[in-house]
Parts: structure tokens; sequence; C-alpha cells
């Protein structure tokens, strides 16, 4: 989730490896929401993900059954890793100056639908990068309760729903 702007442009480069990075036209509203996703939208995740002891094993529970772990290994991430992160997200909301996560999300989530100016995408009839980027830090929490949440208490679930369509399902290999 944390540079999610280097991700895409690596994946661009990929997808397009004749066309130079510099080449690739963006405009500045593309970059102001793409930094807005790494400066911002990336650090409101942990401490809404771990809020809680049960958020927290939700998620690992998520991570874990989706990973290539023995049965041992996954007891062992699962708990361990849910009361670590747990820990950790107190230390980054405080860091961050979050006082209230969840409000801090649905406010994320209003600002980004309120960039898109009745648009279906940043980029208008197409997702651009800014599109990508905000999918691409949301879509590992929609089904956590965080995401849920997010979900029924922002106007963000109709740009999410035509995201998912305009990406497709996840190519990830199953273990």
């Amino acid at each position: 989730m944390v540079d999610s702007s280097v991700i895409i442009d690596k994946l661009t480069k990929k997808i397009h490896p004749s066309v130079s990075a510099d080449s690739v036209p963006e405009d500045d509203e593309e970059k102001k929401w793409r930094r807005w996703v790494d400066d911002h939208l990336v650090h409101i995740l942990s401490p809404n993900i771990y809020r809680s002891s049960s958020e927290a094993l939700e998620s690992f529970d998520y991570i874990t059954s989706h990973g290539n772990f023995s049965f041992a290994e996954r007891l062992t991430a699962k708990y361990a890793g849910a009361v670590a992160m747990y820990f950790v997200s107190k230390k980054l909301k405080k860091k961050y100056n979050i006082t209230d996560e969840r409000a801090a999300l649905y406010e994320a989530a209003e600002t980004w639908v309120d960039a898109l100016k009745g648009r279906d995408f940043l980029g208008g009839a197409k997702p651009n990068l800014a599109d990508l980027a905000v999918f691409g830090v949301l879509r590992p929490i929609r089904h956590l309760k965080s995401g849920r949440d997010m979900v029924e208490h922002s106007r963000i679930g109709d740009w999410y729903t035509r995201m998912e369509s305009a990406v497709g399902v996840s190519s990830r290999i199953q273990a």
C-alpha cells in the first residue's frame, strides 16, 4: 500500500515498455490525487483495519487464509500479527494525528467522491492512474469490517463498484 504511485509507475512501464515514464501524459489533477493517496489515504488504513482486537484478528485471518502458510505458521502469524499490529496501529494513529480513525476513513472516502465532480472516474469515462491508486489501496480492505463500514457510511460504493467492473477480478494466483 505504501508508495502506490511507485508501484503504478512500474506497472505502467511494464505495460508500455517502449514509453518512458516522463512521456506518459498525466495531468495536474491526476498527480495531485496520486500524491494524496501516498501522503494521506494509506496512513488512514492501518488504524482502521487494526482498530480493535476483533478487527485485527479479522485482517490477519484474511491474510493467513490467502497466503501459503502451514497450519502452525497460520496460527502464529494470525495471533501474533494481530496483537502486534493492534499496538502498531495505535502508534500510527498518534503519529498521523488521527483522533477518530473511522471518521478519518469516511472523510477520505467523501473527499475522493467530491474530487470526481460527478464523473464516473477521476479520469472521466475511464479510470486514470489516480483512480487505480485509490482502488489499489482500498481493494484489500473492501471486505473487512472497515471497508464494509466505509461503503455503508460514505458515498464511495458506486465508484468502487464501477472500478471493480473496469478492473475485473484479481489475477492473484492461489497458493
